[in-house]
Parts: C-alpha cells; sequence; structure tokens
C-alpha cells in the first residue's frame, strides 16, 4: 500500500472550511482501490490518500490539487478585499 498525507493551512477557519466543504463531497470511485480521508482541524485541512497503485495514487493527489487551487483562487476572487489588503501589507 503506497500512501500520502497533504496538510494545508489557511489563513481564516473559514476559508479551510469553505475548501473542505467543496472538496469532500465526491467520495471517489470504488473500483479505483484508492481511500481518501479528508479531515479538517481549526485551519488546517488534511488530507489522507491511501492506494494499491502507485499511479492511481499519482493521478488522485494531481487532481486534488487542481482542485484545491482553483478552491483558493475562487475565494480569491469572490473575497478580494481580504486578499488585496494582504497584498498591500
Amino acid at each position: 500500500m503506497d500512501d500520502i498525507v497533504i496538510e494545508v493551512p489557511f489563513e481564516t477557519e473559514k476559508d479551510a472550511k469553505i475548501v473542505f466543504h467543496a472538496l469532500s463531497v465526491d467520495p471517489e470511485p470504488k473500483r479505483s482501490g484508492l481511500t481518501k480521508n479528508i479531515t479538517l482541524a481549526d485551519k488546517c485541512l488534511r488530507v489522507e490518500f491511501v492506494c494499491n497503485e502507485l499511479k492511481t495514487l499519482r493521478v488522485s493527489v494531481n487532481t486534488f490539487m487542481d482542485l484545491l487551487y482553483l478552491s483558493v483562487r475562487t475565494i480569491e476572487r469572490f473575497a478580494p478585499e481580504k486578499h488585496e489588503q494582504k497584498k498591500q501589507d
């Protein structure tokens, strides 16, 4: 079994919750042999992937990272005042 754990810290608990709910909606297909466990602790999102096949693990982590990036960019787009203030500091 191969596994990987990714921990993603966020600036606020609200942002972490938004991403958590967005990314935990769809379960992995049973035929993939992958188990994905997403947990949230304060402002940190933790994702654990476990899989029998390394290629499937790589593809799943890649897809997750793409969706994570999209989620963060969406938050930045719809809460620009918070992120613009950070850039000015």
